[in-house]
């Protein structure tokens, strides 16, 4: 349901719907309307109070004037003090038609019930002098009917009585002395009824010196005649008297203008009532009646306001809590068609301005905006101070005249204007610009933060408040939250603190922060910066022999490691899916060549890439964050002159463009990239592959690692089918059938179109397992002419490394070398049993045939046998001990030595009630000697391992 706009159902008063009305109508003059010289609507007493909405106090103050002319009691004198523009004059203007009486009372809208309540049925007229202080001068007499009249109680008489009344104060006035109570008693006794206005007197007496004699009297003489006229109002009981006096430091004026005031209001004191001024509740229908004719019929003004509340209550958390209570629906329909937070932000903000006047100054600024407002066709339901047409010069003008220098180019710049920062994100997002989102929440940040001053311990507007101002039934409070922190990014005079917005003449810190970021060099301290964080992300828990971040080609090692490395592009080279890929040229680069030298370990290399569409974005962040940083380190050393809050923005902001950074180091650095090569017509030709990583989740070493997993470009669990597969397709070829198992690996390091292994553990582990069964492969340590050392196949192996003399056998090579050993041993086994000859102590039996894993098989799988031609008489004596010495290359030692713990030692310690000893010598020479640092590490060593003996000595 559409809801009807404000203009739909209110009605302007003529002047301020044509733009006619002149602003210093607003300013009612009170000798205007005594001279019979005011506008209409103020000069006729029905059109006065038609327009004017009798407050509380203005009613109390009626019903005593007008019981105090009737006789009936009543104050005799009443003070009224208010603040700038409280409306004072307005309120003596009220008492001048009640009491003047030229219209019957009837026919005075509000008056009737003031009379009833009084019990008066008809009010007499009175005789009224009215005194204006900025009307008069100490120095300059006035002549009225050839009648020279220079005091203030010349004045009074005259306006009472005429000739006959100034007779009676004639010589007080030609001397400039005070007449005195008795005189004035006498006069105000002739003219009662009588009402006696004094407006600005201040203003008069402030002109005078002291001790100077005036044609007007002295100041001295001029304070006896107040407290003279005090007096004499409370001895005349139809006689009433009201002084305004003012309450602002502007209104006084000066030194001369407080001493005036401290001293009338000594006098006013002991006979005066001090006026109750408009309270804001009030101020709604004051404002209404001058500035509409009508405000529209209760129904259709509940309704729109109706659909405000409900909205409102849609959204608790949103809007302030007032908003929540049945009083703030009334509020609503009393303020109808302006939104009461423009009441509020007015009366409790903009009144703290000297400038500033209450109700006069409401007045003034509201017509302009709604003549505007009616002209540009505003379809508002309501008008909010979103709504204020700030663009408009009339408008802009009106507010910064009640503001220090400088807020014009704000306005402009960063609240309204067709070349603004809101009107462009209007423009460039339909979502904002449907509702003028961005435009609508700097006008209601101007009207709510302007007025604030710098020394305030609490500025600004919670954004509650914001979205109170700028959101309607129907709209999402969402999009301007989301505006509002929008602003908040780009704009250079709003300030922030957490929930806190305000506007400011002096701009923020952020431009200070764009300015720093145009002198952020890229290489020496962004580059840098994103370096150290991106390595950061890493940990240093990973499966790589190194994490090389933007790293030069000739600093990324070239070596097997153990483990790939990995290398992080730089923001230069961004990737995209395209075939020239700033990515791919970085990464081919640093592929092939390391420094000016070519590459041999190119499958050891994997590369993380930065998106192409992001890096720009990473970049800036960075560089944002540099800036922040930089500025909050400047503050706190005292090389930028900021203040606690000043340096509290910074703070936060250096810390979001912290977490904002981080964030965006994952989502740009994304794109895992692995070099393949295809063999095309006989010929590798270079490929890659890429994945993204996740942004979220796992670390950014666990996320790489599983990716490399799960696209297996890094096998760290290889089966040993594959292996026999490479083994058959690249190696035994053209009757090739052992290889080196170190050179399998290193090829696997080498060439982008073998297998990538994480280690050469890997290769180990899955030869190891190819050697349980008879399925795949053979494997010896070492070949002696035509002799494979340590053969294994069939049967388990532990590798703890491989050296350039083990090697890997073709399946078929293996199994014909296993029945050649196999047949070795049927041979021996045979001539054992023809030829008894024995050894030494032999009984002639014999031998038994040898297991296939007896350890008495020769380096080329034969057995070791008693020698040809010993005697053998009789049964063998029983070998009950062994001992074996043998020299292990210490290089190879300790693959050797496991060769020897599984052909040798395991053969013992495998039967039952064989007890075995094995001693390790150590002999080492060196003919410089051995410093101290080695021979204290050696014992440590050996003390640790519980050496029986480990000595170093001079021989």
């Amino acid at each position: 349901m559409r809801l009807q706009s404000w203009r739909e159902i209110a009605q302007p008063h003529r002047d301020v719907l044509e733009g006619t009305f002149q602003q210093s109508e607003f300013a009612a003059d009170l000798t205007q309307v005594a001279s019979g010289k005011a506008p209409e609507e103020y000069q006729n007493p029905e059109k006065f109070f038609s327009r004017t909405f009798i407050t509380e106090g203005m009613r109390l103050l009626l019903l005593s004037v007008a019981k105090r002319l009737s006789g009936m009691g009543g104050d005799p004198v009443i003070q009224l003090q208010t603040s700038f523009g409280g409306g004072k004059t307005h309120t003596l203007i009220a008492v001048f038609h009640l009491a003047k009486s030229l219209v019957p009372a009837d026919r005075l809208k509000g008056i009737p019930p003031i009379l009833d309540e009084a019990g008066i049925l008809t009010l007499p007229g009175a005789n009224i002098a009215v005194i204006d202080g900025n009307r008069f001068s100490p120095s300059k007499p006035r002549i009225y009917d050839g009648q020279r009249v220079a005091t203030l109680w010349g004045e009074l008489a005259w306006q009472l009585l005429g000739k006959d009344g100034y007779a009676m104060v004639a010589e007080s006035d030609a001397e400039g002395t005070s007449p005195g109570k008795e005189s004035l008693t006498k006069l105000f006794e002739a003219a009662a009824p009588c009402v006696v206005l004094l407006d600005e007197l201040v203003a008069f007496m402030r002109q005078m010196e002291l001790d100077k004699h005036y044609a007007a009297g002295t100041f001295d003489s001029n304070l006896s005649f107040i407290q003279a006229l005090t007096e004499a109002m409370k001895a005349v009981p139809n006689a009433i008297l009201l002084a305004s006096l003012p309450e602002s430091d502007l209104e006084i004026g000066g030194s001369m203008g407080q001493r005036a005031l401290n001293s009338l209001e000594k006098y006013f004191a002991r006979v005066e009532s001090v006026w109750k001024p408009v309270a804001a509740e009030e101020a709604f229908e004051i404002v209404r009646r001058r500035l509409f004719e009508n405000a529209g019929s209760e129904e259709k003004v509940r309704e729109v306001c109706r659909h405000f509340f409900d909205f409102y209550h849609e959204y608790p958390d949103k809007f302030p809590q007032e908003t929540q209570s049945g009083e703030y629906m009334e509020r609503l329909c009393r303020s109808y068609p302006i939104h009461p937070e423009i009441f509020d932000r007015l009366y409790e903000d903009w009144s703290t301005l000297e400038k500033f006047q209450r109700t006069r100054g409401v007045l003034q600024f509201m017509a302009i905006v709604i003549h505007h407002l009616w002209v540009q066709g505003n379809s508002d339901a309501m008008i909010l101070p979103g709504s204020i047409p700030l663009e408009i010069s009339a408008v802009r003008t009106k507010s910064i005249h009640y503001l220090p220098q400088g807020w014009e180019p704000v306005i402009e710049k960063e609240v309204d204007g067709p070349k603004s920062t809101p009107a462009e994100l209007d423009s460039r997002n339909t979502l904002f610009g449907s509702v003028q989102a961005a435009r609508r929440t700097a006008r209601t940040l101007f009207l709510g933060s302007a007025p604030s001053g710098r020394e305030q311990g609490l500025r600004g507007l919670e954004s509650n408040r914001i979205l109170l101002g700028a959101a309607q039934p129907g709209q999402s409070p969402g999009v301007f939250e989301d505006v509002l922190q929008r602003l908040r990014d780009r704009l250079h005079y709003l300030y922030a603190d957490k929930n806190r917005f305000w506007l400011d003449t002096r701009p923020n810190l952020r431009r200070e922060m764009e300015s720093r970021i145009k002198n952020i060099s890229e290489n020496e301290i962004l580059q840098p910066l994103l370096q150290k964080r991106l390595s950061s992300l890493f940990g240093r828990k990973h499966v790589f022999s190194g994490i090389h971040v933007f790293t030069a080609s000739g600093d990324v090692p070239d070596d097997y490691g153990d483990g790939p490395r990995l290398v992080v592009l730089p923001t230069s080279a961004g990737y995209s899916s395209s075939a020239n890929s700033p990515a791919r040229d970085a990464a081919e680069a640093i592929l092939r060549k390391r420094g000016d030298q070519p590459r041999q370990k190119q499958n050891r290399l994997i590369f993380l890439a930065p998106d192409a569409d992001t890096q720009l974005r990473v970049r800036d962040q960075g560089k944002t964050y540099l800036a922040w940083d930089s500025i909050v380190k400047d503050i706190e050393d005292g090389n930028l002159n900021q203040d606690i809050a000043h340096l509290n923005q910074a703070k936060r902001n250096r810390d979001t463009a912290d977490k904002t950074l981080s964030l965006m180091l994952r989502e740009t650095w994304k794109w895992l990239m692995a070099p393949m090569e295809d063999f095309i017509k006989g010929k590798p030709v270079l490929t890659w592959e890429a994945v993204s990583l996740p942004s979220s989740g796992q670390a950014l070493s666990e996320a790489i690692e599983s990716r490399l997993k799960e696209e297996e470009w890094l096998i760290s669990a290889w089966s040993p089918i594959h292996l026999k597969n490479i083994l058959e397709k690249w190696y035994f070829k053209d009757g090739v059938e052992a290889i080196s198992a170190k050179k399998v690996f290193q090829d696997t390091c080498h060439y982008l179109y073998l297998p990538r292994l994480l280690n050469e553990g890997v290769l180990r582990s899955c030869i190891a397992r190819g050697l349980e069964s008879e399925d795949y492969f053979g494997f010896s340590t070492a070949r002696d002419e035509n002799r494979y050392v340590g053969f294994r196949f069939g049967r388990s192996l532990s590798l703890d490394m491989l050296d350039d003399a083990c090697l890997l056998i073709q399946k078929d090579a293996a199994i014909r070398i296993l029945e050649e050993m196999r047949d070795q041993e049927r041979k021996n086994a045979e001539a054992s049993t023809f030829k008894p000859e024995a050894t030494e102590g032999g009984t002639g039996e014999p031998a038994p045939p040898l297991r296939d894993d007896s350890p008495a098989r020769a380096a080329n799988g034969s057995r070791t046998v008693s020698p040809s031609g010993s005697s053998n008489p009789g049964p063998a004596s029983p070998k009950t001990s062994f001992f074996g010495t043998v020299s292990l290359d210490p290089v190879r030692a300790k693959m050797d030595f496991n060769v020897l713990i599984d052909e040798v030692v395991q053969q013992f310690t495998a039967r039952l009630g064989v007890n075995v000893e094995i001693s390790v010598e150590i002999h080492a020479k060196s003919t410089d000697g051995f410093d101290e640092g080695i021979q204290r590490s050696v014992k440590e060593n050996c003390s640790v391992l519980k050496f029986d003996a480990a000595e170093f000595d001079e021989g």
